[in-house]
């Protein structure tokens, strides 16, 4: 699978800020419409589902498709509530999952 992702959470937050989250995993997201150099096709190996949550609960979440990019670059917005641990989940299609988290403080 890919290395290790990369996600950007702010450290500290205001109460009702809006704060915006980014994530970046390497992963070569092979469609299954390539021949390799052997003529044959090279396998269809994609992250296909990105799940977030916060304190346990789900926040955002995607499904990927073969037309998503190599190292797919995800960001999305959230209101700051409270203080908590985001948890970054993405899984491919032998269905192995990475994972990271990030740790927001609120104030």
């Amino acid at each position: 699978m890919a290395k290790k992702p990369r996600v950007k959470v702010p450290k500290t937050a205001a109460k009702g800020d809006m704060i915006n989250i980014k994530t970046l995993v390497s992963h070569k997201m092979e469609t299954g419409n390539r021949k390799g150099k052997d003529g044959k096709k090279v396998p269809r190996m994609i992250l296909n589902n990105f799940k977030v949550t916060f304190n346990g609960a789900a926040v955002f979440g995607a499904d990927m498709h073969p037309a998503v990019s190599a190292n797919p670059y995800i960001a999305f917005f959230m209101k700051a509530e409270k203080s908590g641990t985001f948890n970054f989940t993405w899984t491919d299609d032998s269905g192995k999952t990475m994972s990271t988290s990030a740790d927001m403080a609120v104030s």
